[in-house]
């Protein structure tokens, strides 16, 4: 890519990829990158900027991260963030030590000093989000203190000379209340970029890529009906149209209608001139599933399924010149290919290629972008809100919504009752409320009474979750009045429920999904 970038040198912070982020919010486009990358990459890039992340060393220590000094005679404005903002006082001659007090959490915190360029516009008293146990207790020459907290003297420090900038706290989580502001500083003022990033631009330029890439070429994708992969077919169904083939398969484990609304928008009806196949293959998965009980041995039989229903599909088409993924960001950044943070999961979209179709070459164009974004491209692409807002859905499925064995009558029931709880939910205005809602079907079975008849069915279980990074989460508070209007119609229009309950349960000790 051509247009203008910043640069994030990764030291395994925990906050990485919304330091990215942050950065793409100010239109800018920006790459994270591990400290192990080599200067001379560095330099080749020529980045506008460049930041360094948190990380949970201590710079002083021998065997912590570091990089070289070269990097801040560049002439390129640095902001060094955290252990960042350590490691460029303790590099430059400053020094580093272990903090009487810690410092965690809000913290207030004064600006001193003539006004700077980073804290243009920001009041004299703020309140930011520190997190650190060493602290700088000297400047390196040529810096000024520019903020402090009533524990930490050097909340902040910059050479304004040279455009280098260590800040101790973290701007780019949303607890800095002036974190946006102060990110934008330095992006845009320090670093002298025009913004130019957008997704505009950056659809059609992919498209172009994509058309000069592919040529007469044929392309074939495995379309979930999930957001990253219908972006990616949209996308490339504007660049190449029936050069596209793209396979759904319908493993029987959507929410309801929801393989109905993907061909809708991607089959002959649709707007989009490709080649689609839909393959129905509801009752080979339930076959497949009778007796299944273990939670892991279920995702193995739906992802082995998927694998062969693909290949059976592949085979018939023959010889295709490329296969299309929906690689996004966080899968090759949290893969380890793209940072230095702990690698989180081996991502199915990231490395390893399936043997069992035939082509030449893997192309990713939405590789680059955050989710997010990727959001964004698809309403530039013109697809429908209720696809792009899809909430998080797990790739197999219903399957780990119903615990226990998987049968068809399972599926509807619990079909049923979510389209009833999403309803509800939408009809109460609510939908921005929790960041992801469900029902899922628990396992137990329990005495009722229903008119004039003693009932032995099952118990529904509702979720909802508000969270930031799905990495935490907790119970949304959704009014009571809803879940007794969810309640009500659940068991009296879902046949084979007599019970419904609200989880509660945080993450951790629960994880978002039930299985």
């Amino acid at each position: 890519m051509n247009q203008e970038k910043l640069i994030v040198i990764d030291f395994g912070g925990q906050y990485n990829q919304l330091v990215a982020r942050r950065v793409r919010e100010c239109n800018v486009y920006c790459e994270i990158y591990s400290y192990k990358t080599d200067i001379e990459k560095i330099k080749a890039m020529n980045p506008k900027g460049i930041i360094l992340t948190g990380g949970p060393n201590s710079c002083y220590e021998a065997d912590s991260p570091t990089y070289t000094k070269e990097l801040f005679e560049l002439g390129i404005p640095v902001l060094g963030l955290c252990y960042g903002a350590q490691l460029m006082m303790h590099i430059l001659g400053g020094k580093v030590e272990k903090a009487p007090v810690r410092e965690y959490g809000k913290t207030e915190t004064f600006i001193d000093g003539a006004k700077n360029t980073l804290f243009a516009g920001i009041e004299e008293s703020t309140v930011v989000w520190m997190s650190h146990f060493d602290y700088i207790s000297k400047v390196a020459p040529g810096f000024e203190i520019i903020a402090h907290t009533a524990d930490c003297p050097v909340a902040a420090a910059c050479c304004e000379e040279k455009k280098l900038y260590a800040i101790q706290f973290h701007p780019e989580v949303l607890h800095t209340v002036k974190g946006k502001e102060i990110i934008s500083n330095f992006v845009r003022n320090i670093c002298q970029t025009a913004g130019t990033w957008k997704m505009d631009s950056f659809v059609e330029n992919t498209i172009k890529e994509v058309r000069e890439k592919v040529g007469d070429g044929k392309v074939l994708l495995a379309l979930s009906g999930g957001v990253d992969s219908s972006v990616l077919a949209a996308l490339l169904a504007k660049a190449i149209g029936k050069q596209l083939t793209c396979v759904f398969v319908d493993h029987g484990l959507l929410r309801k209608n929801e393989g109905d609304e993907v061909e809708g928008v991607f089959g002959p009806s649709g707007e989009f001139d490709i080649n689609f196949i839909r393959v129905n293959a509801q009752d080979r998965y339930y076959a497949k599933l009778a007796g299944v009980t273990e939670p892991e041995r279920k995702r193995k039989i739906i992802g082995e399924e998927f694998i062969r229903v693909f290949e059976e599909e592949a085979k018939k088409i023959g010889k295709v010149d490329f296969l299309a993924q929906g690689t996004i960001y966080p899968d090759v950044v949290e893969s380890g290919l793209g940072g230095e943070s702990v690698v989180i999961k081996s991502h199915h979209n990231v490395g390893g290629l399936p043997d069992y179709v035939d082509f030449k070459e893997i192309i990713e164009p939405l590789r680059n972008l955050f989710k997010d974004e990727v959001r964004k491209a698809g309403l530039e692409l013109g697809l429908p809100d209720y696809l792009v807002f899809r909430q998080p859905f797990p790739g197999p499925g219903l399957g780990i919504r119903i615990i226990g064995e998987v049968t068809a009558e399972k599926v509807k029931i619990v079909q049923d009752a979510d389209y009833i709880y999403r309803e509800e939910v939408g009809n109460a205005g609510l939908e921005k409320l929790p960041d992801q809602y469900f029902a899922a079907l628990t396992n137990m079975r329990s005495v009722g009474v229903m008119g004039d008849e003693r009932t032995y069915d099952y118990a529904v279980a509702l979720r909802a979750v508000e969270t930031v990074d799905f990495m935490t989460a907790e119970a949304s508070e959704i009014p009571f009045e809803v879940l007794q209007r969810v309640m009500s119609r659940i068991i009296n229009e879902v046949k084979g429920v007599n019970r419904v309950f609200y989880d509660l349960t945080s993450k951790p000790p629960g994880t978002v999904e039930m299985e």
